[in-house]
């Protein structure tokens, strides 16, 4: 079920400075730079707009180093016309930043960044979580809980279907909701109230809304529009390649004898990519075969989308405590994570090369391989030179004595 094609009318700008990456705010972010008079240019270079700038800046910093996501308290004033225009304007510029870099590492860790705040704001938000709501869902209901001020949402069932398998927990299984007349009601869970439950599903809608949006920026975007960012492109690319390198938890020279399919799995959620079920069991009984401690496989899942650190830690203890076998290559390629391809890697060509920990080993064995050799090589090299040098007196003598 796609995004309602009309979303409703947002007449409050304070909502829509808030939340520009509502459908309904592109309109009013049009209407702050042709009032104030700002081109691109001057996006870029206006003295004045230095405050927009920095604003754009800390946005983008948040989303590559914040792991979980932009700080939601991070905000500026916007009960005036300069606060609206600074926080509209700040994520205008963000975004054509990580368009100008093409760089799917970045739009991905920014998109990511954004929805997550989105998802903490909106949770919060009860004054104008329904108009929110209707704006990504084609429906929404409430009810009121009583004794409370609280109130318990349903939503639609097409939108639940679509929007649960991207997120991962017991709680968002089909099975486990209580379902009606097509409703799907978002009872409160761990700490989370029915208004935040239902908030993590439009974060959801978010993330594929400002993909697509990206996405169709990129694709109008010529060289010398992308130049004019070219000095921000490159300081938040440098901080994005350190801040991978760090997170990596293993050294290379480990890391070389990793199957592909576990290092597509730890790479693309070091990179803040969602990882489906399959890819996030076998990530764990995978490195739990490796022999890394909980605490490291846990360390892998931290930059994911839907990150829980009590979650986490429960599933992957239970898979270490369960002893789970990681899946083999077929159930991988069923599974859509297997990322090789005939002729990608001469290993995985191979006709009896059907599990993973079987090309861990091959890999193992090759490298034990040509490090022995190596060390022979390097022996018979010493010992060459020693038979080439010259004898002294001392020697010659020992020699003869032996013969």
């Amino acid at each position: 079920m796609p995004m309602p094609l009309t979303p409703p009318a947002i007449e409050d700008v304070s909502v829509l400075a808030r939340y520009p990456f509502l459908p309904q705010s592109s309109e009013f972010i049009r209407e702050q730079l042709s009032s104030n008079g700002i081109t691109v240019e001057g996006l870029i270079e206006e003295p004045w707009l230095e405050d927009v700038r920095r604003r754009g800046s800390l946005r983008l910093v948040e989303a590559v180093t914040h792991k979980d996501g932009i700080d939601a308290a991070t905000t500026i004033d916007i009960s005036s016309d300069i606060g609206r225009m600074t926080e509209a304007l700040s994520f205008l510029h963000a975004m054509l930043i990580v368009c100008a870099s093409f760089e799917d590492r970045l739009l991905t860790r920014w998109v990511e960044g954004e929805a997550s705040r989105a998802d903490q704001l909106f949770g919060m938000d009860g004054k104008n979580f329904d108009i929110i709501a209707r704006t990504y869902l084609s429906d929404i209901r409430s009810e009121p809980v009583p004794g409370t001020t609280e109130v318990t949402y349903h939503v639609p069932l097409v939108d639940y279907l679509e929007l649960c398998p991207k997120i991962t927990g017991r709680y968002w299984r089909l099975v486990n909701r209580p379902v009606k007349a097509g409703w799907v009601r978002m009872d409160p869970d761990v700490g989370e109230s029915s208004r935040q439950r239902t908030a993590r599903l439009l974060k959801e809608r978010v993330r594929t809304s400002l993909t697509a949006d990206c996405a169709s920026r990129i694709a109008k975007m010529d060289d010398a529009f992308a130049s004019l960012f070219a000095d921000p492109v490159d300081r938040i690319l440098g901080l994005l390649s350190e801040s991978v390198q760090a997170e990596m938890p293993m050294s290379a020279a480990v890391r070389e004898d990793w199957p592909p399919c576990f290092e597509s799995a730890v790479a693309e959620l070091s990179q803040g990519i969602n990882v489906n079920h399959t890819g996030r069991v076998f990530l764990a009984a995978m490195s739990r075969a490796m022999g890394h401690t909980p605490e490291v496989t846990i360390s892998f899942f931290a930059n994911a989308p839907d990150y829980s650190a009590d979650t986490t830690t429960y599933q992957v203890n239970h898979i270490y405590e369960r002893k789970y076998t990681p899946h083999g290559c077929a159930a991988l390629k069923t599974g859509a994570r297997c990322p090789v391809s005939f002729g990608d890697d001469r290993l995985c060509d191979q006709e009896w090369m059907t599990h993973p920990l079987k090309y861990l080993r091959a890999k193992q064995r090759r490298r034990y391989q040509e490090e022995n050799q190596a060390e022979i090589q390097a022996d018979e090299s010493t010992a060459g030179t020693s038979q080439n040098r010259p004898i002294d007196v001392a020697e010659s003598n020992e020699l003869d004595d032996s013969s």
